[in-house]
């Protein structure tokens, strides 16, 4: 009888995360997610451990997409708190936050960033259109030979795709399918220049499932190697590898601009000024998700947010921008901070 009143309490602890079992069970913010936001989550995570009574957070890099596996696997201290994410968060994704407990949600956006392709400063930078990334890249392009069909992509260097292109093997290092800097970049770069092929572009209304495997499919033959959740490494490899072009967040072009140079896309250079006004034409915001269940719970969770959204984290002359985080306007800024302070959670019809 004891063992079975023993089970069910800590069955009821496990259900519920305000519990006083599961607070004591953890002193810390578990953070999880976004490789792109790591940087930004990890000066902020110190300055608020530097400057308040509260352990610093923990956070693993793990990409996006497994950032929100971990974060909507249920409600307890054995799950994260918050997830890094450099997209927003999937309808699918909400929805298994939702059938395992996780309930309400908050979203916040902390500011933009631009995903580059860099190479090495010692080869000649590349100019780029999102169509040549396209035909350099996608798995299916539409025939060198014409006509309206689809062949496995047949381009073995830059030249074959633009003539106007260097005569180098395309060789990409870039983000795993878990990276929401992959999920953007597919949709941003190469969908758009999916898109200049009309009987493509005609595709999104004649067959959704067609267009999205067309246009979203990286080549598996090679030419794009999967570099894992480090961007770091990619970078070193660039360094390595003069030939090869990488793909990741504009804070890591930034913050190794003398080694790295980024590619013109659409005769537009990845500089902060471009991407905060929204010429540099792939470019997305930044978020990060709160599970509003463990904010009166785990302790700091409310203190770690307002540092992050405080003007001297995300402000125009804020540290983030410091270390390449393209900030918001001042308006957006505000809405964002008003419904943060709200802990308003999002809904998902």
């Amino acid at each position: 009888m004891k063992k079975s009143i023993l089970l069910a309490s800590a069955l009821v602890a496990g259900m519920f995360a305000a519990s006083s079992v599961q607070a004591a069970g953890r002193d810390y913010i578990s953070i999880v997610g976004s490789s792109t936001v790591f940087p930004f989550a990890t000066v902020v995570a110190e300055q608020f451990g530097k400057t308040t009574h509260y352990k610093t957070p923990k956070i693993e890099s793990t990409g996006t997409g497994g950032g929100f596996k971990l974060f909507c696997a249920g409600v307890g201290v054995e799950t994260p708190d918050i997830s890094d994410a450099s997209r927003a968060i999937k309808k699918s994704e909400y929805e298994t936050c939702q059938a395992n407990g996780v309930k309400e949600i908050v979203e916040v956006k902390i500011g933009y960033d631009g995903i580059v392709i860099a190479n090495s400063k010692k080869s000649a930078p590349f100019k780029l259109t999102r169509k040549d990334i396209f035909l350099a890249l996608a798995k299916n392009v539409p025939d060198p030979k014409g006509g309206d069909k689809l062949v496995p992509n047949p381009y073995k260097t830059w030249k074959e795709v633009n003539p106007e292109l260097p005569a180098t093997k395309i060789e990409v290092l870039g983000p795993p399918p878990t990276s929401g800097t992959r999920d953007a970049f597919v949709e941003l770069a190469m969908e758009t220049g999916a898109k200049t092929f009309p009987f493509i572009h005609a595709m999104e209304k004649t067959d959704k499932n067609l267009f999205k495997a067309t246009t979203q499919t990286i080549r598996e033959d090679g030419a794009y190697i999967e570099a894992g959740e480090n961007d770091n490494l990619i970078v070193q490899k660039l360094e390595a590898n003069p030939d090869a072009l990488g793909i990741f967040g504009y804070s890591f072009l930034d913050q190794n601009a003398d080694m790295i140079q980024g590619s013109v896309i659409e005769n537009e250079e990845p500089t902060f000024e471009n991407i905060a006004s929204g010429k540099y034409p792939v470019s997305r915001p930044l978020f990060f998700y709160v599970k509003k269940a463990h904010v009166n719970v785990i302790p700091g969770i409310k203190e770690y947010i307002a540092e992050f959204t405080s003007e001297k984290a995300w402000g125009n002359d804020g540290y983030l921008a410091d270390k390449g985080m393209i900030p918001m306007s001042k308006e957006e800024r505000e809405t964002v901070s008003k419904d943060v302070k709200e802990m308003k959670p999002i809904t998902m019809n």
